[in-house]
């Protein structure tokens, strides 16, 4: 069942529920890895606020509830989409596409490429991106345990 949600820039009040969604959203992740210490999960509540006064994250709201975010970091012609998050609960409904989606419109009149990065093991995420048109051009090892994916897409 798909239900309605908007897609809106955050405010700076938004900034703990996003912790909270964005936390919620990794703890699956931090299990496939054995991993707790991802910066997702470690990032401070400052740290949100900071990312939201920067202008550059979009909150997926269903009523009153944010239930995804996603933050597009430009640097000269390049957009890295990064803390692409969906709470558990609403997972599998459209929201993380449609995320990306905005993000890449937000964006898409000032770079000429997309970029990301997710865990090997990620087969949802990575899934997921090269849905969206996202096509994998490197894997970097960083642990015995854990190898990134970088995908990209040309605006």
């Amino acid at each position: 069942m798909k239900l309605e949600h908007d897609i809106r820039l955050a405010e700076p009040a938004d900034a703990g529920e996003i912790l909270t969604v964005q936390r919620a959203a990794y703890v699956s992740e931090a299990q496939l890895y054995g991993n707790p210490g991802f910066s997702a999960l470690t990032e401070s509540l400052d740290e949100v606020r900071a990312a939201v006064e920067g202008g550059g994250v979009l909150v997926a709201t269903m009523g009153t509830r944010i239930v995804g975010a996603v933050r597009g970091v430009r640097d000269g012609q390049d957009c890295e989409v990064t803390r692409l998050v969906v709470a558990p609960d609403m997972q599998r409904r459209g929201i993380a596409r449609a995320l990306i989606e905005a993000v890449e419109r937000a964006h898409a009149a000032q770079v000429r490429r997309f970029w990301l990065h997710t865990g090997d093991r990620s087969e949802a995420n990575l899934r997921l991106y090269e849905k969206a048109g996202y096509s994998r051009y490197r894997t970097r090892p960083v642990s015995p345990e854990l190898s990134l994916v970088y995908l990209e897409k040309l605006a």
